[in-house]
């Protein structure tokens, strides 16, 4: 291990840089590359050379360092602290990184642990099985040779490779930083003043990290002559916005918060201010919105503090008098900050599609869709940034983690529409099914879910239909045109396009949060509607809903019998009364074939009640027995806190445990021989 004493040539060096650092507003970050265990001492010694706070993300470390999980990164939202350490040498979460470097206030170093640099692209990196639908972690070439270049693109990026002596940037001449002295800048009085002028009304108020979003509300709450709340995802992520206030401001957890609204008067209160909202359930949002005469909702729109785009494509757009609010210049360090412009690169953050509009008056005949090849495509930068930035603008979904994903993840197909060479359009698609037997049915009974396969599986695993996950899919992961581009029959050409290269495949799917227009728009593709989630989505604050494009013959006799299941179905399932599906006009009340082999999946295996619910109530119909805890739920629809009490139950596990033997009991009963087929062959 190379030593590192208090008079080093390093230790005077890093500590004239951040001096100068401190005093130009700026951070930076220092590339650590080499073996794990090696990169983990020269952090911790500097660590102890630099004063600072220190938070370590990753999971390996030292007893004398406290170690943050990469899952518990968000938990540092709205926090700030000098100095910080991100080990990616087995893991490299991007969206961690990105809430740890946006904590960081100026002078601050960023140290980026990885492996040596040579091996680093073919290493198989650990935090891969989150996003790329297989069991088994995956090397990230595409991604990691993108980071890289990015890296050594920036000539304020500072490195230290194993064997050999640190290379810290040069350090340019920038002008001081004006200090900060607790004082709005024009634009926070700005946007102040028309606050404290508000009458009523929801504002947004959206900005990349540091711009000083959390400290104007602050300063509202401070000025403010009468009442304001203040709420979050949790009390740490409102430490900016408090060090702003200078007299009592009630902190409320938001699920408590709704609970009191709905059971005492609110109205003495004149401002709900809600930090890192992006990070809340939209739900939670729209109900908490009616109860205060003025709401400030304080958010950015990067993806990784919570259902990201969503905020402003989806949940804004349901407000109908919303005012919205930006700061574009950062307070907490300076302009062009290095650390900020690499990650922002390297991530493709705040990195909107910069494809021109091109002629919008131009022929139809002149757009041409080209396939994108995952090995090559994005070794040209410009086709990278232009496809991910359309997705962000225009997908409610799109996250960091997305970045990942296309670039490595394997089964990934893309299409884009070009317009003279300027990308207009794109498509991602995923390739999904092809299960053996045995998996498909453990997928159907709830006793395996592997990774991927988002449509095949939740058709088996929530609609009952077992042999859908034998079946091979392609699910349309995302579609976006530019916005002038648009009402042009562009994405019906490309979805067309992707029909014709699939005629192998049994049936193409998608997953989108229902909306009428979205629905009309599947359906002159040639989808199919057969599921409809039960409950409503964080990030579009819609429910999920379904639908295959069959293509074999196989896929059709699948649909037939989703579509015939819904309309069967859906007088027991509340949220698809108002879906576009036929209502039979005699209830069907008998047990078919579909019903034993549901309910014998639910009392001996693991399906979800939700799951079952239609079969369920037929069964109680059906049956003479008194079920309690099961007609308790289903039928009188009593809360589950008073079933457990009713039936003398310890807990949730138990009531759940006490349905399966109930509907055991009621099958057994009703007729056993067709109990026992079934039995042999749920348990088979």
């Amino acid at each position: 291990m190379e030593k590192i004493g208090e008079k080093s040539p390093l230790s005077a060096s890093l500590c004239l840089h951040q001096r100068q650092m401190i005093r130009q507003g700026i951070r930076r970050i220092l590339v650590i590359s080499g073996d794990s265990r090696w990169c983990q001492q020269q952090a911790l010694i500097l660590a102890q050379l630099l004063p600072g706070d220190w938070p370590w993300i990753g999971e390996a470390g030292s007893a004398q360092t406290k170690i943050i999980p990469t899952y518990a990164a968000k938990t540092l939202l709205g926090q700030e602290k000098m100095h910080a350490i991100f080990d990616a040498t087995t893991a490299f979460d991007i969206e961690a990184l990105a809430v740890l470097a946006g904590t960081l206030r100026a002078g601050s170093w960023l140290l980026l642990l990885v492996p040596k640099w040579s091996h680093w692209p073919m290493l198989i990196d650990q935090d891969s099985r989150r996003w790329c639908g297989q069991e088994q972690a995956i090397a990230t070439p595409h991604f990691i040779y993108h980071f890289q270049r990015q890296l050594l693109a920036d000539n304020e990026v500072a490195f230290w490779h194993q064997g050999h002596c640190p290379i810290l940037p040069l350090t340019e001449s920038r002008p001081p930083r004006r200090g900060i002295d607790g004082m709005p800048t024009s634009k926070q009085q700005a946007i102040l003043d028309r606050l404290m002028r508000a009458e009523s009304g929801v504002w947004v108020l959206m900005a990349a990290r540091g711009r000083g979003k959390s400290t104007l509300a602050g300063m509202l709450v401070t000025q403010w002559p009468g009442t304001c709340w203040v709420t979050a995802r949790s009390k740490s992520a409102t430490q900016i916005l408090y060090q702003q206030v200078t007299k009592k401001a009630v902190f409320w957890a938001p699920d408590a918060l709704l609970i009191f609204c709905r059971q005492h008067e609110v109205s003495q209160v004149d401002w709900l201010i809600i930090d890192e909202a992006a990070a809340l359930p939209g739900s939670l949002l729209s109900a908490l919105l009616a109860y205060f005469p003025r709401i400030l909702l304080i958010t950015t729109v990067q993806g990784y503090e919570g259902t990201g785009q969503g905020f402003l494509l989806k949940f804004c757009a349901t407000l109908t008098h919303c005012q919205y609010l930006t700061l574009t210049d950062p307070i907490r360090w300076a302009a062009h900050d290095p650390l900020e412009r690499v990650l922002d690169h390297a991530l493709l953050l705040n990195n909107p599609s910069k494809s021109k509009t091109g002629d919008e008056k131009r022929e139809q005949g002149s757009l041409k869709i080209i396939r994108i090849a995952q090995n090559e495509a994005w070794q040209k930068s410009h086709l990278l940034r232009d496809f991910y930035g359309l997705l962000s603008n225009a997908h409610y979904r799109t996250t960091p983690l997305d970045l990942r994903r296309l670039m490595d993840a394997p089964g990934m197909h893309f299409a884009a529409t070009l317009a003279d060479e300027t990308l207009v359009a794109a498509i991602w698609l995923v390739d999904e099914g092809g299960l053996e037997e045995t998996l498909a049915r453990d997928v159907w009974a709830g006793r395996r879910r592997p990774r991927g396969n988002l449509v095949a599986q939740s058709l088996s695993a929530h609609s009952g239909q077992w042999l859908a996950p034998i079946l091979r899919s392609r699910r349309i992961s995302r579609i976006a045109v530019m916005d002038k581009w648009r009402r042009r029959g562009i994405a019906l050409r490309m979805v067309l396009a992707e029909k014709q290269t699939a005629q192998q495949l049994d049936f193409l799917s998608v997953s989108f949060g229902y909306t009428d227009e979205l629905s009309a728009f599947w359906h002159a593709c040639g989808f199919k509607l057969v599921r409809i989630g039960s409950h409503k989505e964080a990030s579009s604050g819609c429910y999920t809903a379904m639908a295959i494009l069959p293509l074999s013959t196989a896929a059709k006799t699948l649909c037939q019998s989703l579509q015939q299941q819904w309309v069967r179905d859906r007088i027991w399932l509340p949220q698809w009364q108002c879906y576009p599906f036929p209502i039979n006009k005699i209830e069907d009340r008998s047990l078919n074939d579909e019903d034993w082999r549901e309910l014998t999946g639910f009392a001996y295996a693991f399906r979800p009640l939700e799951a079952s619910r239609a079969a369920l109530q037929r069964l109680l119909i059906n049956s003479l027995l008194p079920l309690p805890a099961l007609r308790q739920y289903l039928q009188q629809q009593l809360p589950i806190a008073e079933i457990i009490i009713h039936c003398h139950l310890n807990g949730r596990k138990a009531l759940t445990s006490c349905w399966r033997q109930e509907v055991q009991q009621a099958l057994l009963n009703l007729d056993k021989s067709r109990h026992d087929v079934w039995r042999k062959w749920v348990m088979e």
